[in-house]
């Protein structure tokens, strides 16, 4: 998520910016602090080299699916957000099992394969999915993916959205894992929001639109590639929108049923 015109700058102010300490209560905007242990299919993407020591160099989220694959927003993985080609990232890791990056703990595990859609589409948004296999399988447990039929898609129910991130939307960066509750929306409420223009351009077919009417409650920078659950499977995968818990501007997140095919094809279980 990000508060610029654009999904890409988004992530670039993360580099730009220095991470500080999120309040003891602060989260995801909205949200509050969870353990891992509760949710240990939450991971994040790091890189000590491009983003620093401090809070593991964690610059986006994931969601592992597999005990080997993980998926995140392609944009994560795009030379505007590391500064140089992914492949140029010699250090990046998927931390996983460690709720507070400031603290050890969990494991840090190299990708053995990187996926990242061609098809990504930087202006729309459209097509922001990557699929990463980790070099060794994990005893945490994984989330399953809603199918394209799943009542979690429904809108008016709830859905978490978890992650890493700004807090407050003015750069106050969280070391532990923190989670807001949004409602899944109207596809029309985002098609209003998001018509077309340089904030991109909403696609029901592969996006999903969650927040809340009056703000309060999103995800934002450094959240993105983290995951939107609801009834227990992902729904989402964290992408773009325009500000952090405006009023009028939900929260964009790839739809999770559109990334099967990828993960079928590039994961490895």
């Amino acid at each position: 998520m990000r508060p610029s015109a654009h999904a890409l700058l988004g992530a670039l102010t993360l580099i730009l910016a220095t991470p500080t300490s999120a309040a003891a209560d602060g989260s995801v905007v909205g949200g509050k602090p969870v353990p891992i242990s509760q949710s240990p299919w939450a991971v994040a993407l790091s890189s000590h080299d491009r983003f620093g020591a401090e809070r593991s160099g964690q610059f986006c989220g994931g969601v592992l699916v597999g005990r080997s694959t993980v998926v995140t927003a392609a944009h994560c993985l795009s030379k505007e957000v590391l500064g140089v080609p992914w492949r140029q990232v010699h250090d990046l890791r998927i931390v996983i099992g460690r709720d507070d990056l400031a603290r050890g703990g969990g494991q840090e595990i190299k990708p053995a394969k990187v996926w990242v859609n061609p098809g990504y589409n930087s202006w729309t948004n459209e097509g922001d999915m990557a699929v990463l296999t980790l070099e060794k399988p994990v005893g945490n447990r994984p989330i399953a993916i809603a199918g394209s039929d799943d009542a979690a898609y429904r809108p008016g129910g709830a859905a978490e959205v978890y992650g890493w991130g700004d807090t407050t939307g003015e750069g106050s960066y969280a070391s532990r894992l923190r989670a807001a509750r949004v409602n899944v929306l109207q596809d029309s409420v985002c098609a209003r929001a998001y018509p077309g223009s340089a904030d991109g351009t909403y696609k029901a077919a592969s996006m999903l639109c969650a927040g809340e009417p009056s703000g309060g409650r999103d995800a934002c920078q450094g959240d993105s590639g983290g995951p939107l659950v609801a009834h227990g499977r992902l729904v989402g995968v964290v992408s773009w929108g325009t500000g952090c818990g405006q009023a009028g501007n939900p929260g964009v997140y790839t739809r999770a049923s559109s990334m099967l095919p990828a993960v079928s094809a590039h994961g490895a279980g």
